[in-house]
């Protein structure tokens, strides 16, 4: 097959395999990077989540559902997750023999789908959809929500717990490597094993990467892949004020509890409130404000660079599509790895972290002035929107997962076997 020139890139078409876990914070970024792949001229085939089909079909690529096995208890045996990859990489490794890609990319979730492409030797690569979670000695532990230590003091106080931390790790390890053997591959002598050796995608801005002795030369850091469904302009509040985006999780806090503070603490104040429940309606109603309007749904992409402030969850996602509109972060962490990524935009200076427990109408309604009223944070987050607009991280991402693709000798043109 020979090269094929599009408007952009002199590319070799390939066939890609990309696999996520279906919830969007890891689905979404996969979404990002299969559309570039596609619109670079390669052949795409996504592994996901079913209720993602037709976003992926839209975008140009081919779709499977990806195998679910229950891993919570819910009722029934659940599964223990390893072994849930174990079994979800058979039907894995077979997509990986019908499809024949020269490369496949994994969410860092997807274990099964690394598996099975270490099972078929392909070459693979992981996709990051955050922050690098491993950590130096002398980095807090991962997603507890500290920072970046100031001292060698402070670093030297973490590492106290860096015994803690490998044995967790070294327990990890264990795992995997038991998963392993049971798909006929050989144990790893290195942590972190789940994360691919010939290619990390860090799908995150470096300025929200904590500074380190070394990094692991598989390791790439792109900057973010954003991607979001289609949605129209809604209507704002009338004024001149500042505008504030309330933008809570679509996973977490189903009373809505930061949301109803939010309302709360900024009723009165000199902003304009957009809200959006995502489609997650509070359990009871809500009180708005006069200053504020309560919405179903926003676009990210066509509301944030209107904004002033965006108060949210600290979703990877909804941090960094904020940071790449220059808007800064009012971040309320409430689990997961929010409280890492609430710790990291403090530490860049493009937004204030705001523990649980001061989640309230006070706590919000000071973060946010403090947030307004300092123009550090907003010179900060334009500063990342310039990076964003020179650096487009799908297109970074892509490159990547192209270079890996060429160790893979190209397809002969005319041959159509690909058993």
């Amino acid at each position: 097959m020979p090269p094929k020139e599009n408007n952009r890139y002199l590319i070799t078409p390939r066939r890609i395999l990309l696999a996520a876990f279906g919830d969007p914070g890891h689905a979404f970024p996969t979404i990002a990077l299969g559309r570039e792949l596609v619109g670079r001229g390669h052949e795409v085939c996504i592994e996901t989540w079913d209720k993602w089909r037709d976003d992926c079909e839209r975008e140009g690529m081919q779709f499977t559902p990806a195998p679910i096995y229950e891993v919570w208890p819910m009722g029934g045996s659940p599964l223990k997750p390893y072994q849930a990859a174990v079994r979800a990489s058979g039907e894995s490794a077979a997509l990986i023999r019908s499809f024949d890609p020269d490369v496949v990319v994994a969410d860092i979730l997807t274990v099964a789908t690394s598996l099975a492409a270490q099972m078929e030797e392909r070459p693979w690569a992981t996709l990051v959809p955050h922050v690098l979670p491993t950590a130096e000695p002398g980095f807090p532990p991962y997603s507890i929500g500290a920072r970046f230590p100031r001292t060698r003091v402070g670093a030297r106080a973490w590492q106290l717990l860096d015994p803690l931390v490998r044995q967790g790790i070294e327990e990890g390890r264990v795992q995997l490597n038991g998963a392993r053997s049971r798909v006929g591959l050989p144990p790893l002598d290195h942590m972190h094993g789940g994360i691919s050796r010939q290619l990390a995608i860090v799908a995150t801005f470096p300025q929200l990467e904590y500074p380190r002795r070394r990094w692991h030369p598989s390791v790439r850091v792109t900057g973010p892949l954003m991607w979001e469904r289609p949605y129209g302009d809604v209507e704002l509040p009338p004024g001149d004020d500042p505008l504030v985006l309330i933008a809570p999780s679509t996973a977490q806090d189903a009373e809505q509890r930061m949301l109803a503070a939010a309302l709360q603490g900024l009723a009165g104040e000199p902003v304009r409130v957009l809200a959006t429940y995502n489609r997650r309606p509070p359990p009871e109603p809500l009180h708005v404000p006069g200053n504020a309007r309560l919405v179903e749904w926003v676009s990210y992409s066509r509301t944030m660079p209107l904004c002033d402030a965006v108060v949210c969850h600290a979703g990877h996602g909804t941090l960094v599509r904020s940071l790449a509109c220059g808007v800064p972060v009012v971040a309320c962490p409430a689990a997961g790895d929010m409280a890492e990524n609430a710790a990291r935009v403090a530490w860049a200076g493009a937004g204030v972290s705001l523990p649980r427990r001061m989640v309230t109408p006070r706590g919000i309604r000071l973060a946010v002035r403090r947030v307004l009223g300092d123009p550090r944070y907003a010179r900060r987050a334009d500063e990342l929107r310039a990076w964003a607009e020179r650096s487009d991280g799908a297109a970074n991402a892509a490159a990547e997962v192209e270079q890996l693709a060429s160790t893979r000798p190209a397809p002969v043109a005319g041959a159509t076997d690909r058993s």
